[in-house]
């Protein structure tokens, strides 16, 4: 192989583990490898992201990439650092979320079936669903001790962190049902590489020992680092809860700004995880950046390619408008090119007040929108003494005494913003008839 995958991840930091020969195996000829995900919701979140971007350098490289959708594995429960057991899915809301990620990955993977290394998606749920106990246990279990099992990180861990409720016996077959997976995918993919997170590798090396011992082959093993951010902070969680692909849950908007908001230290570590940008573009941004730190030029960079990436070129000009609009200088047409969702959240915790369609078809007086009507400001006295001050916008736009709130200064026919000076905001929803 021309490129060199595993040396790809070393310098961009997502190299944690790597099972002895696998760099070998790899420049040696095409191989395909694959990452496991949990389909317990109809969208990834960025915490998916670095398996993502892993399957995508694979490809790059030239190698066969799957993905597989842990049907089967998400409906028990993995012990690697989750405290509680997950849901059981039915068939029909799985199929659901396989399909909405399938659609999410096909914007980082080349799902092409006539290329020799297109990528592919699996569910071992297709496999595990006929496969019955005394099947398992007979096939599979009799060639694992339980003696390697309790030998596993992931299980001391869970079980020391809980030793009043213990490990349900679901939960610690979890290494047994995924290490039949990497076997399976072994015997009818001839995939030779499982890749996951670093707390996946006891996991992992149970799949490579089942295909030692029963498939009579040769299994690898590569992980990376678990991210994390440098205050501490569990990345990818925002004050909403997950950060997630999906437009529906997360907005473009706020997906930008959970980026542009990361710190000089974060934003050098994620630019090279989770953007495509060549060594050499990422070494002069981090240069740039250490010389003139307060342009955040790796923040913009990094959350630029992020949101593109993840969403469009359109859905990152709207996201950068709507942050001009609350942090910079920005007029009322920007603002009412903001879409009502958008708007709402870029003055998320603003107050407001509600007013009626037809106070704004009779003309609303300024004075009586900034005091009688909204209490924004105490007084029409203090009403009037801002006007004279100039320190009174409505859209972004200054106004002054005598002026009248009317229909064309409605923001999708819902809303009228005003300011006072430069960082006191108020917003008039308007109530249909």
């Amino acid at each position: 192989m021309d490129s060199n995958f595993v040396e790809e991840l070393k310098w961009r930091g997502m190299l944690h583990d790597v099972m002895p020969g696998t760099e070998d195996h790899l420049m040696s000829e095409m191989q395909s490898a694959y990452v496991g995900i949990d389909p317990t919701a109809d969208s990834l979140h960025i915490g998916h992201l670095v398996g993502v971007m892993m399957l995508r350098h694979f490809q790059l490289a030239g190698h066969k990439p799957y993905a597989l959708i842990g049907g089967a594995t998400g409906m028990i429960g993995d012990p690697s650092g989750k405290s509680s057991e997950r849901n059981l899915l039915d068939e029909t809301t799985l199929r659901l979320n396989q399909e909405a990620i399938r659609e999410q990955l096909s914007r980082f993977l080349d799902f092409d079936a006539e290329v020799e290394n297109g990528a592919v998606l699996v569910n071992n749920y297709d496999w595990m669903k006929d496969f019955s106990f005394l099947d398992f246990i007979r096939d599979v279990g009799k060639h694992i001790t339980v003696n390697y099992m309790m030998a596993k990180d992931s299980v001391k861990k869970r079980l020391e962190a809980e030793a009043k409720e213990g490990m349900s016996f679901t939960e610690f077959t979890y290494q047994l049902v995924q290490g039949y997976d990497f076997l399976y995918l072994y015997q009818n993919y001839n995939c030779t590489l499982q890749m996951g997170g670093s707390d996946q590798w006891g996991n992992i090396t149970t799949g490579t020992e089942l295909i030692r011992r029963i498939g009579g082959g040769k299994g690898y093993a590569l992980t990376c680092p678990l991210i994390t951010k440098a205050d501490g902070t569990k990345f990818g969680k925002s004050e909403d809860g997950n950060v997630w692909l999906d437009a529906h849950r997360t907005s473009p908007y706020k997906f930008y700004q959970y980026w542009i908001n990361t710190s000089d230290e974060d934003a050098e570590k994620y630019i090279k995880i989770f953007t495509f940008l060549s060594r050499t573009e990422i070494e002069n941004l981090i240069r740039e950046h250490q010389e003139a730190p307060h342009l955040r030029i790796l923040q913009r960079k990094l959350a630029e390619e992020v949101t593109t990436m993840v969403h469009s070129k359109t859905d990152l000009e709207n996201a950068i408008r709507a942050s001009t609009i609350l942090f910079g200088n920005s007029t009322s047409t920007d603002l009412k090119s903001l879409d009502a969702h958008t708007f709402l959240e870029v003055f998320e915790g603003v107050p407001q007040a509600e007013i009626t369609k037809e106070d704004i078809n009779d003309g609303l007086d300024i004075i009586a929108a900034l005091a009688s009507k909204t209490g924004f400001l105490s007084s029409n006295g203090e009403a009037r003494r801002e006007l004279k001050q100039n320190s009174i916008s409505v859209n972004k736009e200054k106004v002054a005494e005598g002026y009248t709130i009317g229909e064309s200064d409605l923001i999708n026919d819902s809303y009228v913003l005003l300011q006072r000076g430069k960082k006191s905001y108020f917003i008039l929803a308007v109530l249909e008839d």
